[in-house]
């Protein structure tokens, strides 16, 4: 997959530190994961694939300043959307010590200083508020808005990247959307 053609394809415009950053960090994951195995993707064309799910949103997402992200793992989403909104100040929560390493060691490699990554369980986080919560293959939605609700303020934006089973678990009585894009859905909601 060429990433790029393929963002702009969908009218999402990325400067070429972004491209320069990704490529880098795609180098490290490899190296990383062959030690370490951080994520179960190996291949380079089911990473692309990860970078550009998690950028996706960036075509329908409104303006933010902070992210945080729950059980980053190598840096999906979160890691992948502070390269592409460096104004935004992205916290990145991850309970995995080898995972938080790694992280920690991208942030500083690249020089992403809108970067912070908090090595435990997004529980153990002190309270604070977010203008958009994210999280990837960590638990159904029901148990994401307990664990992120310390974290929620009037206006925060949740999105949740999942699967078919989104419809299964979408609580009615919530504003929310389910867009859908390539493999993948991504459940907005607005609190």
């Amino acid at each position: 997959m060429d990433i790029r053609a393929e963002l702009q394809r969908d009218k999402i415009d990325l400067n070429d530190t972004f491209y320069r950053n990704v490529s880098r960090y795609k180098e490290h994951l490899f190296r990383w994961n062959k030690i370490h195995n951080l994520t179960g993707a190996k291949s380079e064309e089911i990473i692309d694939d990860f970078i550009y799910d998690a950028i996706y949103p960036i075509s329908f997402i409104d303006s933010i300043d902070s992210i945080m992200d729950i059980g980053t793992g190598a840096g999906f989403p979160g890691l992948i959307l502070a390269m592409a909104l460096p104004q935004t100040e992205v916290t990145l929560v991850e309970p995995l010590q080898k995972r938080a390493s790694f992280l920690q060691f991208i942030k500083a490699d690249l020089k992403l200083n809108n970067v912070h990554v908090k090595s435990c369980r997004v529980e153990a986080l002190p309270r604070g508020s977010f203008d958009l919560i994210t999280s990837r293959a960590v638990t159904d939605t029901a148990m994401l808005l307990k664990l992120s609700s310390s974290h929620i303020k009037k206006g925060t934006q949740i999105l949740f990247y999942k699967g078919e089973q989104v419809f299964d678990e979408v609580d009615e009585t919530l504003d929310y959307e389910i867009i859908k894009a390539k493999n993948r859905h991504y459940l907005k909601i607005q609190m």
